[in-house]
């Protein structure tokens, strides 16, 4: 499925591992999607911890989906998540999911997501278990498009990352594997899209707003631009 035939999202939010705070910016980040008609957020919302979403609910027009504690130490709301988006699925009006949670629980509902060829992002705590990470199409942090989000007020700097260890060596393993022209540059895009491709990779966990910036950021690499398309040659 193209990019452009990406028109009907769906957002599920597993309300009790997750935070209110970052529905702001994870709605602008699947914006790259489509527009996000389907919007449900899931948990007891009976419970003092659940407290603040109903303001949040109302704010984003997500609908809360209330599901009571059948028995101690059983998750009702996972299995209704799933069945809600197993249900999407088969009737096939969805084109792409965005998943809130920092529960490992739902990396078998992603994949079966996936295999139909629905592009998911996931969202999530930094602890979130890199099972569920890596079967997502992108996995963003929540804290970090939460700061992302504060940071954009005139005048604040942005915390860029120093881009190191697994991330410096997936960036080299991709641009190896881009094609390259005789001067040894690669399309900065095809880059992108081939560490995509190798893990739920995303610039936003980092502190960068765009692949360009990260790039630009590393002493090692050259960023040009030829008319409209930006490429990147290593220097050493």
């Amino acid at each position: 499925m193209s990019d452009t035939a990406l028109r009907n999202i769906a957002l599920l939010i597993d309300a009790d591992n997750t935070s209110p705070q970052a529905i702001d910016p994870v709605l602008t980040v699947m914006a790259e999607l489509g527009q996000v008609n389907i919007r449900r957020a899931y948990g007891n919302f009976a419970k003092d911890n659940l407290a603040k979403w109903d303001r949040i609910t109302n704010k984003f027009g997500i609908r809360p989906q209330q599901q009571f504690d059948i028995s101690k130490g059983k998750n009702a709301t996972d299995m209704a998540m799933t069945i809600d988006a197993i249900d999407l699925l088969y009737q096939g009006k969805v084109d792409g999911f965005g998943i809130m949670t920092s529960d490992s629980d739902f990396t078998p509902l992603v994949t079966r997501l996936r295999q139909d060829g629905i592009l998911v992002y996931g969202f999530g705590e930094k602890k979130t278990p890199e099972a569920f990470q890596a079967v997502c199409t992108r996995f963003l942090y929540i804290d970090e498009l939460i700061a992302s989000n504060r940071d954009e007020a005139p005048g604040a700097p942005v915390p860029n990352k120093p881009v190191v260890g697994d991330l410096h060596e997936l960036i080299l393993a991709a641009y190896r594997e881009a094609k390259r022209d005789d001067e040894g540059y690669a399309l900065l895009q095809q880059v992108g899209q081939i560490a995509g491709n190798r893990s739920s990779f995303d610039v936003r966990n980092y502190g960068f707003k765009r692949l360009s910036d990260l790039f630009a950021s590393l002493d090692n690499f050259k960023v040009e631009r030829r008319d409209s398309q930006l490429y990147v040659k290593r220097l050493r």
